[in-house]
């Protein structure tokens, strides 16, 4: 399979594992992507979702199948089908339910960037290289990739990095903010995450994703959810670890 969902306790890695094709997507895994998300979003259990490549050290996602691509050039009907497949796939990831994590290592370039751009956070090793290179190819971003890239790094290097297709090295993408951390290892930043309130942590994200997608002011559910969490389980817990000075378990 070259893309699994793989469960670790409260953790869920979902692979990337094409590591002969530079893990590259073709429409197969555009269209798997959001049954897998489904699937982890079904398991009460989970608490965060990791996107990486299943072959440590490797590329992250060197993109969209080109020769996929290629070959199907003169197919209207696949054309549109494939379009569909990652719009939809980008979409949901962006919405999933759990905070969602991309560890990137390697090569992230094109398509590949995008999916990064739609997790949560995104962790890289020095070694990575990340690019958004439809410019190169007479292509061009979705529109809804294009908003995701923007609302991180900004417009003007947005427009950098999809007019000129250039590659950025870890320290460079953590500079502008197209990463959050550069490290050797995901680990420490997901036990932070693990440790949190998962609670906190998912409501949080909704609001994160109200205000990107232009919300500003507070409505009736937003109150309704600040309020509510005074009386809730980890509250509970979290205020009383803070009082006994000892760690909460959520």
């Amino acid at each position: 399979m070259t893309l699994r969902l793989e469960i670790d306790g409260p953790l869920a890695n979902l692979l990337i594992d094409r590591a002969d094709k530079r893990n590259a997507f073709d429409m197969a895994m555009w269209e798997a992507l959001p049954g897998l998300l489904d699937e982890a979003a079904a398991n009460r259990d989970l608490r965060l979702l990791v996107v990486r490549a299943a072959e440590p050290g490797g590329a992250f996602c060197a993109g969209a199948d080109i020769r996929e691509l290629l070959a199907n050039k003169d197919d209207a009907d696949w054309r549109a089908a494939n379009q569909k497949a990652i719009n939809r796939a980008q979409y949901e990831l962006a919405r999933h339910p759990l905070p969602t994590l991309a560890f990137v290592e390697g090569d992230c370039i094109g398509g590949g960037c995008g999916i990064a751009l739609a997790c949560d956070l995104r962790l890289a090793t020095d070694r990575a290289r990340f690019g958004i290179t439809p410019a190169k190819l007479g292509l061009v971003y979705p529109l809804h990739d294009v908003k995701l890239l923007t609302d991180l790094v900004g417009p003007g290097q947005a427009r950098r990095i999809l007019y000129t297709g250039a590659l950025l090295d870890a320290e460079e993408a953590l500079r502008i903010g197209l990463i959050e951390v550069m490290a050797e290892t995901p680990d420490g930043l997901i036990e932070q995450l693990l440790a949190a309130s998962p609670h906190s942590i998912r409501e949080t994200k909704r609001f994160v994703r109200r205000v990107l997608d232009g919300q500003a002011e507070d409505d009736a559910d937003t109150l309704a959810i600040f309020a509510e969490a005074f009386s809730g389980a980890d509250f509970i817990e979290g205020t009383s670890a803070f009082v006994e000075k000892r760690k909460p378990e959520f």
